[in-house]
């Protein structure tokens, strides 16, 4: 498979390229393919290639690589090359407590705010998560977590707060995509999702909370499984 095509299939989670500069576009494209391991762990990357297979300077993809190396993904060695990071079980832990600190008080704030419009929104979202789960296309599925978590945020009027945890969770999205589906079920995943969805559509802010803890705890459990049964992409 060509550098091409691993980057044009790092655009299977569907989120759309950011439109403000051609280096966010850049981004994008790479960190779906690290994170849906189309670029694996160890992998280097070359700014002129890249470049060429994607049509652009070298200047955007100088730009989304410094972006990449602040968000963990991958690593600049002077004078050696740039290489795509391996998964760091304790980074993954970190991002995962700070995740759940700002998620939970989200959790809480969209429990005591919702109506009747963001119950509808969070009922269509866990309809639209069964579908694609029933489909085995575990990709949309993601997107769609993506999505959920996202309506919260927006519910809960802190979608400034969203875009702090983008930036923190890059690691987890890479275990998130490898566990799917046999190490973290989707029904599993669905279920949690529809028990923190009723606890906020209920406006219970203490059942909301719990249940966006045990949700965001499920890695916890994947974690060990899978960086057993893949130790080339983990790092201690």
């Amino acid at each position: 498979m060509t550098l091409n095509q691993e980057l044009e299939t790092g655009l299977d989670l569907g989120v759309p390229p950011r439109q403000s500069t051609m280096g966010s576009h850049v981004f994008d494209v790479l960190r779906q393919a690290i994170i849906q391991l189309k670029l694996k762990p160890g992998n280097a990357l070359s700014e002129t290639e890249i470049a060429k297979q994607l049509g652009v300077s070298r200047q955007p993809v100088r730009e989304a690589i410094i972006k990449l190396a602040d968000a963990g993904l991958v690593e600049v060695r002077p004078q050696r090359g740039t290489y795509v990071l391996l998964i760091s079980k304790r980074e993954v832990e970190t991002a995962r407590f700070l995740r759940e600190a700002i998620e939970v008080a989200i959790a809480r704030k969209a429990a005591e705010t919702v109506n009747e419009q963001a119950a509808s929104d969070l009922r269509a979202c866990i309809a639209r998560q069964k579908v694609a789960g029933d489909s085995g296309v575990y990709t949309e599925f993601l997107r769609l977590d993506e999505q959920f978590h996202q309506t919260i945020a927006r519910i809960a009027d802190c979608e400034s707060a969203w875009k702090v945890l983008e930036g923190l969770k890059a690691q987890m999205d890479r275990v998130r995509f490898l566990s799917i589906p046999m190490a973290t079920p989707v029904p599993t995943l669905i279920a949690q999702h529809d028990a923190i969805a009723e606890a906020i559509i209920a406006g219970d802010p203490d059942r909301a909370e719990e249940a966006v803890r045990v949700h965001l705890r499920e890695i916890l459990k994947s974690l060990p499984k899978l960086s057993a049964e893949h130790p080339d992409l983990f790092v201690a």
